[in-house]
């Protein structure tokens, strides 16, 4: 659980990694049939969230174990991309085994340091492919990191005032995974945080965390569009600086004109200080009524 940065067992997903190559791991992972967090989709389907969350630790647990990045240092993406093939991800009645191969490049080193990469995931179950992925990580000191973030760099527990928007609008079925208020805009919404949360917030953080991002940009696109009956397959995101606390985050979304035929495109933006956050742009098949 160390190596994957998860302070819970149902929460991390990968159980086992070797190196098949000087740059290639396999990865095995288990993916829960009954998370509460990441619960299938219509019933049926694996989250393509649990996915990509299941790739994101691949990462952490082969830079930890294959390559020496310390425990205490900070691992930061830059970007994520994901797309998912819902046709082999049904839900059993029990835990899907998956295999993770995990390949690393553009790998940077300061001494013997590595200080960031690309990793590149194919995710295979009983031979299909399920997923495929790149992330841009990073990996900051706990030194550097409390240079980079000055003040800011103190974890301290948060829980937002505002309103939850309704579950059903924004694909989730409970009100406490929630991470958006509504605002008297269209398509706009303030970002709720809530550290007690017991899956994003494994560990006291200093900032919003990344896979809250992700979870706020996966809301917005069902908001703006078919609430519970879209499912972002497929989604590009790039992380342009810190989100904080105690000041607002703007999540806006905006529904694509130029989508390919049977698919459904929104673009999601997270603002801060009237700075860009993140970008993500998320995809799907039209949901049918």
């Amino acid at each position: 659980m160390e190596l994957v940065h998860r302070t819970r067992p149902e929460d991390a997903f990968p159980y086992h990694w070797t190196r098949t190559d000087e740059d290639r791991f396999s990865v095995s992972a288990r993916l829960p049939h009954d998370h509460p967090f990441f619960a299938p989709v219509h019933g049926d389907r694996h989250d393509p969230m649990l996915l990509m969350e299941a790739m994101r630790q691949a990462a952490m647990l082969v830079f930890h174990a294959g390559y020496g990045v310390p425990v205490g240092h900070h691992f930061l993406m830059s970007g994520l991309d994901y797309a998912c093939y819902p046709e082999h991800l049904a839900v059993g009645g029990e835990p899907a085994e998956v295999d993770i191969e995990t390949t690393c490049s553009d790998l940077v080193w300061r001494g013997a340091t590595l200080v960031r990469g690309r990793v590149d995931w194919l995710v295979r179950r009983d031979g299909h492919l399920v997923a495929a992925g790149t992330g841009l990580p990073r990996f900051i000191s706990p030194s550097v990191y409390q240079r980079m973030r000055g003040d800011h760099a103190t974890p301290r527990p948060w829980r937002a005032t505002t309103r939850a928007l309704s579950a059903a609008p924004a694909g989730r079925t409970r009100d406490e995974d929630v991470v958006l208020s509504p605002t008297l805009h269209r398509n706009l919404w303030e970002l709720r945080v809530d550290t007690a949360h017991r899956t994003l917030f494994q560990r006291p953080k200093d900032h919003v965390p990344g896979m809250l991002l992700l979870e706020a940009a996966r809301q917005a696109a069902c908001a703006a569009t078919a609430g519970a009956r879209f499912v972002p397959t497929a989604g590009v995101t790039r992380f342009d600086r810190y989100a904080e606390f105690d000041r607002p985050c703007w999540i806006r979304a905006a529904v694509l004109p130029d989508s390919a035929p049977g698919t459904l495109a929104v673009r999601v933006t997270g603002q801060q200080d009237a700075e860009s956050v993140f970008t993500a742009t998320l995809s799907g098949p039209t949901p049918t009524r």
